[in-house]
């Protein structure tokens, strides 16, 4: 029997991604990502040159659009179905002792779409995972700054989150990562007013990538809503005295 070899890609600069994960995806016979509809899509375009002469490419497009919203039943029946459609089309190619290189942004297991498809895998062919750095650890080295300093906690929260609900997890939080932004950056921005931690947030978009932007987010235009991108906000806790350099 094949298995199906899922390769984190990491933060977006082909450089990040591990040995291991390099050396799949250039040995590859099939090779599937996930993109919308009539998109390269991000993971394919990060291993734009990669890929060995022949290898077969199975681009998995989501059904979804934005006009379905993401808590509906509809929205849910459709995801599923495709999930299902894929892990079916997946594991046939493994039946018929095949390899696939699935790739995956980030990595696979922190909010990656490949989970959905290892749920539906893992019982019945051969799967494994290949870790990749995730796009938030990218971004804070991009910044050049800790995110963290001594007994600081770190909160991730996604931007689709309820306001309130963000509100309510930013109020104790020390250190904050916030994912998803898009379209859902003005709840963002307005839950980080509401805690008064907004002066201390930042803009990551694009990190590690070409066309990288890093910028205070109290000065980003209320409607500039990058799909890439990831809000960061830097925790204060206790530190070294910094007695510089002799």
């Amino acid at each position: 029997m094949g298995r199906i070899l899922c390769a984190g890609l990491g933060p977006g600069d082909p450089d990040l991604m591990a040995v291991r994960a390099d050396r799949a995806i250039r040995t590859a016979r099939h090779i599937a990502y996930f993109r919308k509809a009539g998109r390269q899509g991000q993971a394919r375009r990060i291993v734009e040159g990669m890929l060995a002469p022949g290898a077969v490419e199975h681009a998995m497009e989501y059904p979804v659009t934005t006009e379905i919203p993401f808590d509906s039943p509809e929205y849910n029946h459709l995801l599923s179905a495709f999930y299902d459609g894929w892990a079916g089309r997946l594991a046939a190619l493994a039946g018929a002792r095949q390899e696939v290189v699935v790739l995956c942004e980030g990595d696979p297991f922190f909010y990656g779409s490949f989970m959905h498809l290892y749920v539906r895998l893992k019982d019945h062919v051969p799967v494994e995972v290949i870790p990749g750095i995730p796009g938030m650890v990218g971004c804070w080295n991009a910044m050049g700054t800790p995110v963290t300093w001594g007994d600081d906690v770190l909160t991730v929260l996604m931007g689709t989150l309820p306001e309130q609900e963000l509100v309510a997890h930013m109020r104790g939080a020390d250190a904050l990562a916030i994912m998803k932004t898009g379209r859902n950056l003005p709840r963002v921005r307005r839950a980080l007013q509401a805690v008064g931690r907004l002066d201390d947030a930042w803009l990551i978009e694009r990190g590690t990538m070409p066309g990288q932007r890093i910028a205070p987010l109290a000065q980003i235009d209320a409607d500039d809503c990058p799909y890439f991108a990831i809000v960061l906000v830097h925790g204060r806790g206790r530190r070294p005295v910094a007695r510089g350099v002799a």
